[in-house]
């Protein structure tokens, strides 16, 4: 999300790194720039001329640090006023109401309204340890029914069932009554969605929103629709109460401009964004850490975060000790950081949250790095507890074997055992003299010069991303 906003700003900013000082003339030509990025990333134009409108007072007025050279001044006003356009803190969902508490998710159709009940359903149960239940209103698609009741079953949330010939207003109040006797903490209820927006939907989920009397009432909307998204937004909420928005498929959105619109226009906060189909693909919203994605300067405490949730921390601390004594490490070892990697979102989530890495983002593929993990996990998978431990031992026969088990080619297992290897010299290199080392030896590896100490100061304890990556590039 936001690659093209963010390649076009880190131009426009470079710009200005070379002047002496913040003058009206080198402004205006940065904010020109700004303006355009800003529309190409299909911001709403009145959000568009209130954020250069910003922009201007404070880089003309005395906001401007002796401290700092024009460049630096010129981004921290920006990333402030980015900061604030999207919402300037995160809000969370309030969930402080005798329970059950009601989430009512409402949302045009093909929004992923369903998919994100799940989502939101697996987030509250895993990271805010909250008894959940589910529930389908929508009794105008029997396969949404079927299709909670499984997301349902994946995340280990309660589910209570509905049919088409309910009422949907029965049918939440009858759900309430069921969350309420099984003790749960929240209940989530879904709507039916329309390809657009109707009175009829919208008088249902008035209907809805009277019997129920929701905690929380989340707009679902589709990032890619950029600001039509928002536009979409300001419809529900002029007929709803909204709470705050749920802004789906962002991971397929280069653009942006609906998370930078939407606050702006409706006065509703973003609280979640969903990336892909996976259910851990939900995470909170905050404007500030998004504002210093936007302008390449990382995301570390929400990649922090995600680590603490789906990282093991008893293999991490192995592995870290091992590592730390000796350098050593085997295939079993690289397996699991692979793994590891995988959990975080792959390289793709991994760049984007990390200081100076998000230009080298923009040149992986994730499909081809999807592809390139599951291969080399394959060809890890076809050798013996032995090869595993011992890689040394891999030669010719064995290769052939491995390969053949793998379904690759001989040359794979050779190009996979060369990056290992180069692995271990990095770790080796780490173990003994510290992050000063590893950097040096990572220097001129990683695409596109990324071996600075902003660039994988954060990468020590994940050797899947020594040496150079594997995938190939956009």
């Amino acid at each position: 999300m936001f690659e093209n906003l963010t390649d076009r700003l880190n131009k426009t900013l470079r710009s200005l790194t070379g002047q002496g000082k913040l003058t009206e003339s080198n402004i205006q030509d940065a904010l020109r720039d700004v303006r355009r990025a800003l529309l190409e990333a299909d911001v709403a134009l009145p959000v568009v001329k209130q954020f250069i409108d910003r922009v201007r007072e404070r880089a003309i007025g005395q906001e401007v640090s002796s401290a700092l050279n024009p460049g630096q001044a010129f981004i921290k006003i920006v990333n402030e006023t980015l900061t604030e356009v999207m919402g300037g803190a995160a809000e969370p969902l309030n969930l402080n109401v005798e329970p059950p508490a009601v989430i009512l998710m409402a949302g045009l159709q093909g929004a992923g309204k369903t998919t994100t009940v799940g989502k939101l359903a697996k987030y509250l149960k895993e990271r805010e340890k909250k008894k959940v239940m589910v529930v389908s209103a929508d009794v105008y698609r029997p396969a949404a029914i079927k299709q909670l009741e499984t997301l349902a079953g994946q995340v280990g949330v309660d589910f209570f069932p509905s049919s088409p010939e309910q009422d949907p207003v029965e049918i939440a109040q009858q759900a309430v009554a069921a969350a309420r006797k099984a003790f749960a903490d929240v209940l989530i209820v879904d709507t039916a969605g329309r390809l657009h927006v109707d009175d009829e939907m919208m008088a249902e989920i008035k209907r809805l929103h009277a019997a129920l009397n929701p905690a929380e009432t989340l707009f679902v909307v589709d990032a890619m629709t950029g600001q039509d998204a928002a536009n979409t937004a300001r419809a529900f909420h002029d007929a709803l109460p909204l709470t705050g928005v749920v802004l789906t498929k962002a991971d397929g959105d280069a653009r942006g401009g609906a998370a930078l619109s939407i606050r702006e226009i409706t006065g509703k906060p973003i609280k979640f964004i969903g990336t892909g189909e996976k259910l851990d693909g939900l995470e909170p919203f905050h404007p500030d850490r998004m504002a210093s994605r936007i302008l390449g300067m990382g995301d570390v405490l929400s990649l922090i975060e995600e680590a603490e949730a789906k990282i093991d921390k008893k293999k991490a601390e192995k592995f870290a000790r091992k590592v730390q004594k000796s350098g050593q490490f085997d295939l079993e070892d690289f397996r699991e950081q692979l793994g590891q990697i995988h959990r975080m979102g792959g390289i793709g989530g991994l760049m984007g949250k990390l200081p100076g890495m998000g230009g080298l983002a923009n040149q992986v593929d994730p499909a081809v790095a999807e592809k390139e993990f599951k291969r080399m996990e394959a060809i890890i998978n076809s050798m013996t507890p032995q090869e595993r431990r011992h890689p040394s031992i891999i030669k010719g026969s064995r290769k052939r074997r491995i390969a053949k088990g793998a379904g690759v080619q001989v040359q794979d297992v050779n190009r996979l055992l060369k990056q290992f290897e180069q692995m271990q010299k990095m770790m080796k290199k780490l173990s003994k003299g510290g992050m000063k080392n590893l950097m040096r030896g990572l220097g001129g590896k990683l695409p596109g010069g990324m071996g600075g100490p902003g660039g994988a100061g954060g990468m020590g304890g994940l050797p899947g991303l020594g040496g150079g990556l594997p995938f190939g590039r956009k």
